[in-house]
């Protein structure tokens, strides 16, 4: 009997990797029969996570046409359980399996979903004539109605500022595909050259504060020659090339990018340094706000389906050349199509947001917005019907990178009771 019993332990120890993988390629099987032609690989689990896959897809470049072709599609599913919710995070730009905030809040499956065209899902050469929302929403739709065959709880989508655009966008096309939208900073842009963003950084603020980025953007291109010298030894130190978008034209479009960035990510005025201030001390500051890496050779053929995009349907904003007109000798026009795709034809199509805008302010249930309200973008944000069960939260001082977490406690609570409310399900105990 003892032998036996022995037998059966060492029968047990041995054979029990085994059983958690056949509980493990449940999820795999099931996935490979969603997605018979895709390429899907297991990968580390992010924190909280039992399973965790990338897939590759080969998306139509068309939908309505799948004879054109396809691309490889990046996706990253994180599972926890096929009855939890499942959170879809409509990037804007390029992706790796990186959690939300919103997953984290419902302890929920997660897929993320890199947007076509963007990073490791970006064909060469580039076929711009389908680089559209539309197409884009397409991709986020069949994704959701296949992976609903196996997931059975509620489903939301989010997204951050472009990302978030898009999380709405897709409510638009398909109200009924996801039960909640939680969009972050999620700007929904009038024009080319909206200007409620220039209108925005002319009024926030302090006038002292105001004051102080006009006569920081002034001292550096009146110091321009010692300015642009550490701006050469820091591209050097980087290995950054400038060949696109030069170093002087370069230091143009900062400081006029600089009152947008200063605000959107939430500048301390004490911080901005003073006209007398070193070159070093110039051009440190207006790198730490703007970013001069923003135009090297790599970040702008990174960022041209970006532009593409929001000068085809997206709008964006211009520059407030006013400040700073008498000191520039490059920078002429206010637009940003300076960092547009070469020779591909763009036509803006004005009707494209405002047919969202018209839907969320409107129709839009079951939408929370995230905002700050010192970023820039805040001030291209929709404003939904009192009469709408939908709820816009900002923090009134907050700026781009603004999250629940940055909420007052009675915020937050509210932001999670309106989430119980509308997933139907028991108070979801807010997570730091």
């Amino acid at each position: 009997m003892k032998r036996i019993q022995s037998l059966l332990v060492i029968l047990f120890l041995v054979l029990t990797p085994y059983l958690g993988s056949a509980q493990t390629s449940n999820l795999f099987q099931k996935l490979t029969e969603l997605f018979p032609k895709a390429e899907i690989t297991a990968i580390e689990n992010l924190e909280g996570y039992s399973e965790s896959y990338q897939l590759i897809l080969d998306e139509p470049l068309d939908h309505k046409n799948p004879e054109k072709g396809t691309f490889k599609h990046y996706v990253y599913l994180s599972h926890v359980g096929f009855n939890k919710p499942l959170v879809i995070e409509t990037h804007g730009y390029n992706t790796n399996n990186i959690k939300s905030e919103v997953s984290t809040l419902l302890s929920a499956n997660q897929i993320a979903v890199e947007y076509r065209f963007y990073g490791k899902s970006r064909p060469e050469p580039l076929p711009w004539e389908y680089l559209d929302n539309d197409q884009a929403i397409e991709d986020y739709h069949n994704i959701v109605t296949k992976l609903k065959q196996i997931y059975s709880g509620k489903w939301i989508s989010t997204g951050i500022s472009k990302g978030g655009e898009t999380a709405l966008i897709y409510k638009s096309k398909y109200p009924n595909d996801v039960d909640v939208a939680m969009p972050y900073v999620a700007p929904l842009i009038n024009t080319q050259e909206d200007p409620r963003t220039i209108n925005h950084d002319r009024t926030v603020g302090t006038p002292e504060c105001r004051a102080k980025i006009t006569a920081f953007q002034r001292a550096v291109l009146q110091n321009r020659e010692a300015v642009l010298k550490e701006f050469a030894q820091y591209a050097e130190a980087k290995k950054m090339t400038f060949t696109e978008v030069p170093m002087a034209e370069s230091l143009e479009y900062a400081v006029l990018e600089f009152p947008f960035s200063f605000w959107q990510w939430g500048g301390k005025c004490e911080a901005i340094p003073p006209v007398t201030a070193s070159p070093k001390e110039l051009f440190d500051y207006l790198n730490d706000i703007v970013g001069v890496r923003t135009y090297n050779d790599k970040i702008y053929f990174t960022y041209l389906p970006s532009y593409y995009q929001h000068l085809s349907e997206l709008g964006y904003y211009g520059f407030d050349l006013s400040p700073v007109a008498d000191l520039l000798q490059i920078v002429k026009s206010t637009s940003n199509d300076r960092f547009a795709p070469k020779g591909v034809a763009i036509k803006y199509n004005p009707k494209y947001i405002k047919k969202v805008r018209k839907y969320v302010e409107n129709k839009g249930d079951k939408i929370l917005y995230i905002y700050g309200g010192y970023d820039t973008w805040f001030s291209c944000s929709p404003t939904p019907n009192p009469k709408l069960d939908a709820l816009k939260m900002v923090l009134p001082t907050g700026s781009h990178s603004t999250r629940v977490k940055d909420f007052p406690e009675k915020d937050k609570a509210l932001i999670m009771e309106t989430l119980s409310r509308w997933l139907e399900i028991k108070r979801i105990a807010e997570k730091n």
